[in-house]
């Protein structure tokens, strides 16, 4: 059975503990941690005392690697990525979650695959790199233009690693075809955020079924393949308007996933 997460992001603005609550209530298998400005989220002996509590085990870590968790830990995105590594480790997480280097962190870049492939041989544990999407600028009268903000790319086949992360919210806002996307990633694609997204060129993060990606289809294919790694829900759930509210986003996006993994 395929392990069926919820990320703490699902939960945002309320901190980590409520995912973690919120999770063993509707029957999730575990929690994602996203490490960001939620001072819970970079305490791991917190974080550990919370899934005790809960029975939710922390499926994997995702790397504070966003622009607002650029200086959490350390300014060295190398010192970061370390960091999170020990953390999974320290938790029992199987699987780092980690985003392409920005276009301006050069030196990062450069040995960024030797990196995460290094870190992986001493540790165990699975750097699945997440595929991105470009910003839209517009220059006026109408006009746009899509500019990458990773290097080398939004598109981690690119390089080639080991383990990947498919986010199908952003192959939504890339317009890629997320179940291309699949079949490059092989058998290296170890973790899935599962999350819709309509089409338009943003991150929507819209529970499974309520867009245009096919949510369902590579659920199904997951299912059929013998995938051995985790499908995580990183909904948006911020214009909920009630506790009530979000729970039933996040127990609707559950039974989604349940009903298309088998």
């Amino acid at each position: 059975m395929i392990p069926v997460g919820l990320s703490t992001a699902a939960v945002w603005p309320q901190p980590a503990g409520a995912a973690f609550e919120a999770a063993a209530e509707l029957g999730y298998d575990g929690v994602e941690v996203m490490v960001w400005a939620d001072p819970i989220s970079q305490d791991v002996r917190a974080l550990q005392r919370l899934s005790n509590r809960s029975g939710m085990p922390v499926l994997a870590v995702h790397a504070p690697c966003l622009l607002i968790s650029q200086r959490i830990w350390s300014p060295d995105p190398v010192e970061r990525l370390r960091r999170s590594v020990r953390a999974a480790g320290e938790l029992g997480a199987r699987t780092v979650v980690l985003h392409p280097p920005f276009i301006w962190q050069r030196r990062y870049a450069e040995g960024f695959a030797e990196l995460v492939a290094g870190l992986e041989d001493e540790s165990g544990i699975a750097i699945a790199v997440e595929n991105m999407f470009p910003v839209r600028r517009g220059l006026g009268r109408g006009r746009a233009v899509q500019v990458t903000a990773f290097r080398p790319s939004i598109d981690p086949t690119d390089v080639g690693h080991r383990n990947y992360t498919l986010d199908l919210s952003h192959a939504s806002a890339a317009g890629m075809d997320a179940l291309e996307l699949y079949k490059r990633m092989g058998d290296g694609l170890t973790h899935v955020h599962l999350a819709d997204g309509s089409g338009l060129p943003k991150d929507e993060h819209l529970v499974p079924g309520r867009g245009s990606q096919p949510c369902a289809a590579l659920c199904e294919s997951l299912a059929g393949s013998g995938f051995a790694g985790q499908v995580v829900l990183e909904v948006n759930t911020r214009r909920a308007r009630t506790a009530a509210a979000r729970r039933e986003l996040l127990a609707e996006s559950l039974r989604f996933a349940r009903r298309h993994l088998g």
